[in-house]
């Protein structure tokens, strides 16, 4: 035996002087440090992603909310509940011009009942100009007459002029009467006076919800807006002048930029569709209202009225930077030289120092200067690992039922750093390594006059 395999194996002694009375629990630890003991039995197993993925899939993550785009203005448009409808002539989605009919009412009631008006009209005339005639007849007969009797001829006279004023004021009434049903008819139909996109139709005048609503309502042509809601639990995330991103639900990649404009907490939407849900502490389902809230856009181009889209906090994910920058959570800042855990060559875990740059606070990211490449694959760094483990590439072959996963309560078991000292262990061995055995003990080996236990011991 060679002079190197007697130091190797007096390091061996040396490091199990160290380690003392660490116990069982380390040999695997042992094994990862030092290279002769991993026999690959390990159960642990690590699972790594590749940087570039693990940026494409984190960056940007911020709170999203469902949003439509509508115009900064809509129509109501309310029909008359006495009258009946006959025709409602446009859809919900249909687009509407200026002028254009939106609802007829039936007039065949008021056709007849202005007809029968006129027929009631024209009676009381009748009754009027046979009262001027009794009034012309007793006039003359009064002339006839004494003086002493003409006191009966003009009391008559008066009581008809009396009904005559009575009979003229229902002609009246009637006029008026017949006017209004006239006019009616004329107004037969519900016109808009906007050009719009009809939102929705309520025959009942309630919403979905059982709310009081307009018969209809029109999304005006003009700017568009982005509407959102938020549940009463998160609305302290919003404030009005907070700058936001819009994406797409179709791609992604299209995105406009606006700034919170109103969060209308004066009216909550309730309902089945508008409520977030939760369970109390005795079991009982509560709900929490949803406040919506408006979004005012930088640039309208691409955007379609009743679109709907996400509504994200703008916290710089449509920035592109330059360099490899990594999500903060995945950095280890041990004092002064932070590292991540890494697959090296031979898909074993290990500490890969890096040099950091510009912190971007807003994403939680770090310019990674070097140590690091798109290409290298990271883990996350959770509690107990160590290195030296096995990485793989498919999160399936991990074992979660392995010791790495179902530490002890006490930490200080995976703990190696906690433990014992590794730089310590690595100087022994160090130590060992440039240490000169006597001659006559390798003397002794060659000659065969010992083993490598006796040795040992």
């Amino acid at each position: 035996m060679g002079k190197k395999s007697v130091g190797i194996l007096i390091g061996v002694a040396a490091v199990a002087a160290v380690l003392g009375g660490t116990g069982y629990y380390f040999r695997d630890d042992i094994r990862q440090m030092i290279p002769i003991f991993d026999d690959g039995s390990s159960e642990d197993k690590v699972y790594v992603e590749k940087v570039s993925r693990i940026m494409n899939q984190y960056a940007g993550v911020s709170n999203r909310y469902n949003g439509v785009v509508e115009t900064q203005d809509s129509y109501e448009v309310n029909v008359d509940s006495s009258r009946t409808i006959s025709e409602i002539k446009v859809e919900v989605g249909d687009e509407v011009e200026e002028g254009q009919t939106l609802v007829t009412y039936d007039t065949s009631d008021l056709t007849m009942k202005i007809e029968q008006a006129k027929l009631e009209l024209e009676g009381i005339q009748n009754e009027i100009d046979n009262y001027n005639k009794q009034i012309d007849t007793l006039t003359k007969e009064m002339e006839k007459v004494d003086e002493s009797e003409r006191y009966d001829y003009t009391t008559q006279i008066q009581n008809i002029q009396n009904s005559i004023a009575q009979k003229q004021f229902d002609m009246e009434s009637k006029k008026l009467e017949i006017s209004k049903e006239q006019k009616q008819v004329s107004s037969s139909s519900v016109v808009s006076k906007v050009a719009g996109v009809v939102k929705e139709i309520n025959e009942k005048g309630v919403d979905s919800n059982g709310n009081s609503a307009p018969f209809m309502t029109i999304l005006q042509t003009g700017e568009y807006r982005i509407k959102g809601s938020i549940d009463e639990q998160n609305v302290w995330m919003l404030s009005e002048g907070q700058e936001v991103v819009i994406r797409s639900r179709v791609d992604g990649t299209k995105t406009w930029s606006g700034t919170i404009g109103k969060i209308d907490t004066e009216s909550p939407q309730q309902g089945n569709d508008n409520s977030y849900y939760s369970t109390s502490s005795a079991g009982d389902t509560q709900s929490a209202s949803k406040y919506p809230f408006y979004v005012d856009l930088d640039s309208v181009d691409g955007l379609i009225l009743g679109q709907h889209v996400y509504i994200e906090l703008d916290q710089g994910q449509e920035e592109v930077k330059e360099g490899l920058w990594l999500y903060g959570s995945y950095i280890v800042q041990d004092e002064d030289t932070p590292y991540v855990w890494a697959a090296n060559e031979k898909d074993r875990l290990e500490k890969r120092y890096i040099e950091l740059g510009e912190y971007d606070a807003d994403m939680d990211e770090y310019e990674i200067v070097s140590g690091l490449a798109e290409d290298d694959y990271i883990a996350w760094p959770m509690a107990g690992l160590y290195e030296g483990v096995t990485t793989v590439t498919d999160e399936a072959e991990v074992d979660y039922s392995s010791p790495l996963y179902n530490q002890p309560a006490d930490e200080n078991l995976y703990d190696t750093e906690g433990v014992y000292d590794t730089e310590l262990l690595y100087d022994v061995l160090d130590s060992v390594y440039d240490t000169e055995l006597p001659d006559e003990m390798y003397d002794g080996m060659d000659a065969g006059e010992g083993t490598e236990a006796e040795v040992a011991e």
